[in-house]
């Protein structure tokens, strides 16, 4: 049975995407530890990151790295976190997270009640600040 991550990845599910590719696809989480919190997921299905092919888990952090690129110059944190957990659903896929401060870092904080506007929005700008900072 295919993953929840592969189901928005094939559109079964709605997901708010900020970021495609070949290897990977990145949208905004249902429950944000603070806005912008992206999730970039490996297209294809692996539980965990150890089985990734060399080329696989280098798409994944380049992947990262132009997302998080985005997401910093959309909320201009202190840091974007990354974060690879993968207990929750068994697909590789790693959080990035603007954080002020550490203590950011906590999924008990997680907003499962973001009106979807307001995700909507995030991702448009983050989609953007991509585009815009791809021929940089």
């Amino acid at each position: 049975m295919p993953t929840v991550f592969t189901r928005i990845i094939d559109r079964e599910l709605p997901g708010r995407f900020v970021y495609e590719d070949e290897s990977c696809a990145a949208f905004l989480t249902i429950a944000p530890v603070t806005p912008g919190h992206t999730l970039v997921v490996t297209r294809r299905e692996v539980d965990d990151w150890l089985e990734l092919t060399d080329d696989e888990r280098n798409a994944l952090w380049a992947a990262c790295a132009t997302v998080a690129r985005g997401i910093d110059r959309v909320f201009k944190p202190a840091k974007v976190a990354a974060m690879l957990v993968g207990l929750e659903v068994p697909h590789v896929h790693v959080h990035l997270i603007p954080i002020s401060d550490e203590s950011q870092l906590d999924f008990g904080k997680a907003d499962a009640s973001v009106e979807p506007a307001v995700l909507d929005g995030i991702a448009a700008s983050i989609s953007a600040a991509i585009l815009a900072g791809a021929g940089s």
